[in-house]
């Protein structure tokens, strides 16, 4: 079992990653499809988008774009029968590593409420009362990456 993360650099992989989201936040979770996909969601955008590969098969995704002078993680998903092997914790720690070499000192994400235990044992914080966002419960998790190892 290896698991790789790549950032997107050609349509391909961006698909990869746009089927994965659709799967996850659209089909399984109810997000309208209007609403998972946006303008930032291109090639050489304003977003840094990643995949990860489990056996060379892609099955998680995940962007980073700076927004208030933050690193501001979205759209992290992987598929249901892969989430239990670290998949997630390697998306979040290269979108990190993306912010950190742009200089950013802190990310901040929309975590749903479901996944808050997760990011916290990540080194995130909640910084809002929870809140909801597409008929989802969230909460502003944020972190430091000036503390990072």
């Amino acid at each position: 079992m290896e698991i790789t993360i790549a950032k997107v650099s050609n349509s391909i992989e961006l698909e990869h990653a746009f089927s994965i989201r659709k799967k996850v936040f659209v089909e399984e979770q109810g997000v309208p499809l209007k609403d998972e996909f946006d303008e930032f969601d291109r090639l050489n955008g304003t977003c840094e988008h990643v995949l990860a590969y489990y056996d060379g098969k892609p099955v998680g995704a995940g962007r980073v774009r700076i927004l208030d002078g933050k690193g501001k993680i979205e759209r992290i998903c992987i598929l249901e029968r892969y989430r239990k092997f670290g998949v997630g914790r390697k998306i979040i720690n290269s979108l990190e590593e993306i912010s950190s070499n742009k200089g950013l000192l802190q990310v901040k994400l929309h975590g749903q409420s479901q996944a808050k235990g997760f990011y916290e044992k990540l080194g995130y914080r909640a910084a809002s009362a929870e809140f909801m966002e597409d008929r989802i419960p969230h909460f502003l998790m944020i972190k430091d990456l000036s503390t990072n190892d």
